[in-house]
């Protein structure tokens, strides 16, 4: 997370409603080796206190010793910001971002809830999709949807903290930020823009 305190004002709601509507990330343990990652879909529960998702039963993270300290950091929209958008002398290139950190500590769950997460998670992105009818695993030929679920295992993290980093040059004035969202938009990074431009609403 980035240390300027400018960054970090976001409230804990809004943190946790980003990461859950984002609903992917990269989940990271330590191995044995260092660092080990997975990018992933996750649930978010409403009070942000778990989230739920699934590893390929291959995954050096299902395979580690657990529970064990994890991280989800999930990444919103972001771009370079050239100094010359900002209509001010003296300045440098940056990178705004979105950012939101879950971390807790990983459990393996029972089999038993792995058909049912596999259902609710499917569920929960079909819903983006309206008007489309949803995809339900229950279209899946006879034994097929069983096969697959052999080769994935459920997981869930208790979230401890959540941190976040919206760094979206509050540190600027106002009519230095908005000209530079004028070409973000320029430039088709029109969410990142959007949430520049509403630091002021």
């Amino acid at each position: 997370m980035h240390p300027n305190p400018a960054f970090r004002q976001t409230p804990a709601g809004d943190n946790l409603a980003f990461a859950r509507s984002r609903g992917f990330g990269i989940l990271s343990v330590n191995g044995t080796d260092g660092p080990v990652a997975a990018h992933l879909p996750f649930l978010l529960a409403d009070d942000g206190s778990q989230a739920d998702l699934h590893l390929a039963r291959s995954n050096p993270i299902a395979r580690a010793a657990l529970p064990a300290p994890a991280l989800i950091a999930v990444s919103g929209p972001d771009a370079y910001i050239s100094p010359d958008w900002y209509g001010l002398p003296d300045q440098v290139p940056t990178w705004n971002y979105v950012a939101v950190h879950l971390r807790g500590t990983l459990h393996p769950m029972p089999p038993e809830t792995l058909r049912p997460h596999a259902d609710a998670l499917s569920a929960r992105f079909e819903a983006d999709l309206a008007p489309k009818p949803p995809w339900v695993s229950s279209k899946m030929g006879e034994g097929v949807i069983e096969r697959m679920m052999r080769m994935i295992l459920p997981f869930r993290l208790h979230v401890s903290a959540v941190d976040g980093t919206w760094k979206l040059n509050q540190n600027k004035p106002p009519e230095a930020r908005l000209s530079a969202a004028a070409a973000l938009d320029a430039q088709g990074a029109s969410a990142l823009a959007a949430l520049m431009r509403a630091l002021d609403t």
